[in-house]
């Protein structure tokens, strides 16, 4: 559903930037689906161009 690696996920979390994971099991993960539906309309209401890590304007 989110085209992004797991560790820029970790790394969003870690910043409060993505919703946090749920446990499901000591191996396994998940989201609140609310909560990413969430995030994507934040994301796409900013209208704001995502940037590449390493390229410069």
């Amino acid at each position: 559903m989110i085209p992004l690696s797991e560790r820029t996920i970790f790394n969003l979390e870690k910043r409060g930037e993505f919703p946090r994971r749920i446990a499901l099991t000591s191996r396994n993960v998940a989201w609140d689906l609310a909560e990413v539906d969430q995030w994507i309309e934040a994301r796409r209401s900013n209208n704001i161009p995502a940037t590449r890590p390493g390229l410069t304007s």
